[in-house]
């Protein structure tokens, strides 16, 4: 980093600085610099008794500030191209529609090792960025894997996307709309190999990370030659400076990675990709909430470049855009070789005879399925949304059962290391021998998970291989990929897991799918609980039949005590377009999202009394504003659905208009007057807002 000279400092240029939310300083700040620095610059800034790193931000600086009380920059960081003008609008533009300051979004998307590095540091890697490219190029493009052969749908989707990349006007989102087995990641390899064809980037965005590697194997499969990075939170610090580095300076070609990945520096972006574009976790949960997926169709926008949004169940706010036009919908109907979908098969519960205690979730008619299908030498994938051994330990005598000290939740049995785990603190403790109410010594799991489904599967079918495939099986480095090999080399006989395994797999000998207790969603309080149910549902019978070969006898049994509902009538005819038209009727007759915009104010504090308090204040002065009397309306506070967790008591306010413009209006100005109030309710620890919240 060059030091700025001493001597005539006189060019002002705002900076944008990672503000703490309570200073009040929202905006980028004006310093002093020795010369004129392009926008997008990297430098060192003083703030306070901190030296902090800043970019130079676009924009006019505040001319009626005293220069003399401005304060000069401390360094600039040589031998990195500023940052484009594109990737600055993105950035404004997200801190301004999730109500966040421009510094602090700014600086949080770009590598933590970047504040720390000193110019020799930063030359070193630079250096080493230049090497790796130089390797990857020399890969020789002869080691990349043959393409296959493309089916007609796949052809059609392509012309149309190759028309779309050589548009010279901004082209619109594409959905691509597509049966689980369809091929859309080959039409995702394709688009990606003529936009590289062109000279340019592509960024690819899958929803979770345990997907990264296995995608990130098939476009360097394809792609020999070409230089790929991914971008996400597993990550080291160092691989993931390397990574941004590459991708800034435009030697990574590839960057696949999760929504993190949305604010990568792509100088030369062509193509935008954001697989099973439905997908939740493209929501960030904490910090700057904002979605990956709305904020790749911006960015597209921007850059003016095709976006494809691919998805067997795409989300209901993109399926009614496309609906009205505003998105393009292309379609991939079929399966590839022409396999059918698995047939669904409902079975109902209440069939079977009452017995006294808990209804078993491995029912007689479904382990007689699971043993026909291991007796043919074919893989069975059993789905449980819900980890651990049981929800709950419960004492027959008293009654007691155990729940969480610091939590309004259960603590969960894990028998593998026989603790009772709390998995919203984390708070962990050994299983007690006794009742630690009564002291009766029969303490007895209630309801199941997946470790005790494993657990009743290997007693019920001898002989057959389990494996079990969830956060807790898979949470040390390597497990993962090395139970998805087991899989994929008929290691597995029966395949038991919660949603990650339903989610982008490709399992070739998979036949018959399980989902066991899914019917909780059915009748959740959460709007959106519906549209995750049947997505999922969806996704998890695509794991059944995907090699064509095997498709005719392909199936799926969902276990349900509501047969009769309309959801599963959709499931079982494969027909998300008949779901996502009563999903639509109903939201727009109660008002809801696509057809109304809402925001999320959280309160946590103490004690509930303190976070209602700061809501009902926070209520109380935005019901003067404008925009409130006019069609935004505000509900009173109510707890969240998990009130405490951590002995911190959580609520939040809905905010809700049939306009996104008055919402955002009232949002810019209720914000400052929610840091005000914080600091007038001594109760409150902190306060947040969610724009277009998903979980409600």
């Amino acid at each position: 980093m060059s030091e700025a000279a001493t001597g005539l400092i006189d060019t002002r240029v705002r900076v944008a600085v990672d503000t703490p939310q309570h200073s009040g300083l929202t905006g980028p700040l004006d310093y002093l610099s020795e010369r004129a620095l392009a926008p997008g610059s990297l430098v060192r800034v003083p703030l306070g008794k901190r030296e902090l790193l800043g970019i130079v931000w676009p924009g006019e600086s505040e001319q009626d500030t005293d220069a003399a009380l401005l304060r000069p920059i401390l360094g600039i960081l040589d031998g990195l191209p500023p940052l484009s003008a594109n990737w600055c609008a993105l950035v404004e533009f997200a801190a301004q529609y999730y109500q966040r300051t421009v510094g602090e979004l700014a600086l949080s998307v770009l590598p933590p090792q970047l504040r720390e590095l000193e110019p020799s540091q930063l030359q070193l890697r630079l250096k080493r960025v230049a090497k790796w490219a130089a390797e990857q190029g020399q890969r020789s493009q002869e080691e990349s894997e043959s393409k296959p052969e493309l089916s007609e749908a796949q052809a059609a989707v392509l012309a149309e996307l190759d028309t779309l990349l050589q548009a010279p006007e901004t082209p619109p989102p594409v959905l691509l709309y597509g049966v689980t087995g369809s091929g859309k990641t080959e039409v995702y390899l394709r688009a990606a190999e003529h936009a590289l064809a062109a000279g340019k980037q592509v960024l690819v965005l899958v929803p979770e990370i345990n997907l990264t590697p296995q995608l990130e194997a098939r476009f360097a499969a394809r792609f020999a030659g070409v230089a790929t990075v991914s971008l996400h939170s597993g990550l080291t610090p160092a691989q993931r400076l390397r990574n941004w580095l590459a991708a800034h300076l435009g030697e990574a070609r590839l960057v696949l990675g999760t929504r993190l990945a949305v604010f990568a520096s792509l100088p030369q972006l062509g193509l935008v990709v954001v697989d099973e574009e439905h997908d939740p976790s493209y929501k960030q949960q904490d910090g700057a909430r904002y979605s990956a997926r709305d904020l790749a169709v911006y960015r597209a926008r921007l850059e003016k470049v095709p976006v494809i949004l691919g998805s067997a169940t795409p989300s209901l706010e993109s399926w009614q855009r496309a609906e009205e036009g505003k998105y393009k919908r292309l379609a991939l109907p079929q399966r590839i070789g022409g396999g059918a979908l698995p047939r669904v098969r409902l079975f109902d519960m209440k069939t079977l005879p009452v017995k006294k205690g808990v209804m078993t979730a491995l029912t007689t008619p479904l382990l007689e399925a699971l043993r026909r299908r291991l007796e043919r030498g074919e893989q069975s994938l059993v789905f449980l949304n819900r980890r651990g051994y049981a929800p709950v330990l419960h004492c027959g005598e008293c009654n007691w059962k155990s729940d969480c000290p610091h939590c309004s939740a259960w603590r969960v049995f894990h028998k593998g290391d026989r603790t009772l785990r709390c998995h919203h603190c984390g708070f962990t403790e050994r299983v007690p021998s006794a009742c630690p109410s009564c002291g009766n010594m029969d303490i007895a799991p209630l309801g199941r998970g997946t470790e005790r489904l494993e657990e009743q599967l290997a007693e019920a079918l001898p002989g057959a291989r389990v494996a079990r495939i969830d956060a807790d099986s898979t949470k040390n480095k390597g497990e993962l990929e090395a139970q998805l090999a087991a899989v994929h080399a008929g290691e597995v006989d029966i395949l038991v897991g919660t949603q990650m395994i339903t989610k982008g797999h490709d399992f070739r000998r998979i036949t018959f799918v399980a989902a066991v207790n899914p019917d909780g969603a059915l009748f959740s309080s959460d709007f959106r609980a519906p549209e995750r149910l049947f997505a999922l549902l969806m996704q998890a019978a695509g794991r059944a039949g995907r090699d064509a070969e095997q498709a005719a006898r392909s199936e799926m049994w969902v276990q349900t005590w509501h047969p009769e509902h309309a959801l599963y009538k959709s499931l079982t005819t494969h027909d998300y377009e008949a779901f996502a038209a009563q999903q639509l009727a109903e939201r727009e007759s109660a008002g809801l999202p696509p057809y109304a915009h809402l925001a999320l104010v959280r309160a946590e504090a103490r004690s509930v009394e303190a976070a209602k308090a700061f809501l009902d204040a926070a209520a109380a002065w935005a019901k003067q504003l404008p925009d409130a009397r006019q069609g935004v309306l505000i509900y009173p506070p109510v707890p969240m659905a998990v009130a405490r967790v951590a002995n911190v008591e959580r609520m939040q306010m809905l905010v809700e208009s049939s306009s996104r413009g008055a919402l955002q209006r009232l949002l810019w100005q209720w914000l400052p007057e929610l840091g005000a109030l914080k600091r007038e309710h001594r109760g409150l620890m902190r306060w947040a807002v969610d724009v277009d919240p998903l979980a409600i």
